[in-house]
Parts: structure tokens; sequence; C-alpha cells
């Protein structure tokens, strides 16, 4: 079973992804993220960083993500193994379909057709939205903020998670990233332990 966490900067997904590693350590989970679970992460953080031409940094998330599917994600599905990601391509669709604009036309449906045939969909999406307000307040003011952390994106792709999740509302779970730490990491633990289960039983069965 794969489960993905989603949200925009600041929203507390990290923090929740450790919490999970700690408690759901029973279930032996692989926890991953993207980027950066392969060496191809290294290439997109420089990229990042440069703050190369969007076509290239889209290009390279999803170099990412095919060599993220093929090193770490597949074959721990395929030993039947939980499976959590600290981001996966709703992240692409919605930052990347953001930074295209102006670039390329229709930026979705292209980022969508690069994925076409040879993704996973996630069996659950817990996305943590938060108001760009607060957001911004707990990134901080720092110089090495990326292109990304700005409230004109974030509010941006925010909208972008929104609209993926009202098109595909039986994956995702919103949830408000508002909420105390512990309400959060308490109901998506239970979730979790909930969908393991329904997996197990289902391969039994």
């Amino acid at each position: 079973m794969l489960i993905t966490l989603e949200g925009i900067d600041g929203s507390g997904k990290s923090t929740l992804v450790e919490r999970l590693r700690a408690t759901l350590a029973d279930l032996d989970p692989v926890i991953t993220r993207e980027p950066g679970a392969t060496w191809v992460g290294d290439a997109v953080r420089r990229a990042v960083k440069e703050r190369a031409d969007p076509v290239t940094e889209a290009l390279l998330f999803a170099a990412d993500h095919a060599a993220h599917l093929d090193r770490v994600v597949r074959p721990a599905l395929e030993a039947g193994r939980l499976v959590i990601s600290d981001r996966y391509t709703d992240s692409r669709y919605a930052y990347q379909s953001v930074t295209l604009e102006g670039t390329i036309p229709s930026p979705l449906s292209w980022l969508e057709a690069l994925h076409a045939g040879w993704t996973l969909r996630p069996d659950r999406t817990f996305l943590l939205i938060l108001p760009v307000e607060e957001a911004m307040r707990r990134i901080g003011d720092h110089e090495n903020r990326e292109h990304f952390e700005s409230p004109e994106i974030l509010a941006r792709v925010q909208s972008r998670y929104l609209d993926l999740a009202s098109a595909d509302p039986t994956r995702f779970v919103i949830i408000d990233a508002l909420k105390e730490k512990e309400e959060i990491h308490a109901f998506v633990e239970s979730a979790i332990r909930r969908l393991a289960e329904w997996s197990r039983t289902s391969r039994r069965s």
C-alpha cells in the first residue's frame, strides 16, 4: 500500500512523517520522500538552488520520481511493504504546474502526460491545508528561501492541490494543518493503521 503526504511548504508534513516513523514502527513501513530518496535528488536540489529554467526543473523532478519508483517504491510494494512518501506526484502537479505557467501551454496536462503509463497512483493521500500567511510565518524570513517559498506562489500551489483533491475525492483526505500536531498525528496514524489492516485482509482473501 502506498500512502503519500502532501501540502505546501510550512504545512507540517515533514514533522508528521517523523512522528509516523516512530509510532508506526510496528508495521515496518518504508518511509521515503521526493525528491531525495535517490541520487537524482541531488540534481533536483541543485536545480532548485540555482533556479534552473522551469522545464529543466520539472524534468529533473520527473527523473527523480522515476528513480524513486524503480529503486524504492516498486520493490517495497512488491514485497508487500507499507510505503509512506513525503511528497509524490501531486507535488509536481501542484508546484510545477504553477512554475511552468507562461513557459508551456497547459502545464498540468503536460505534466500528467509526462507521467502517464509508468507512475503509480497512491492508495491514499493526506493533504495538509494551511493559510499561506501561517505557512510563511513558519518558514520564516531567511536568505536561503527557495523560489517556491513566496506567498504568491504558495497560494497558487495550494489552490492547485485543492483542485487535484476535488478531481480525486476518493483518494485525498484533506486535513486542517492549523489543528494541534498531536491531533493531526493521531488522526493520520489511525487512518493508516485501518488502511494497512484492510490491505492485509484483502491479500489473505
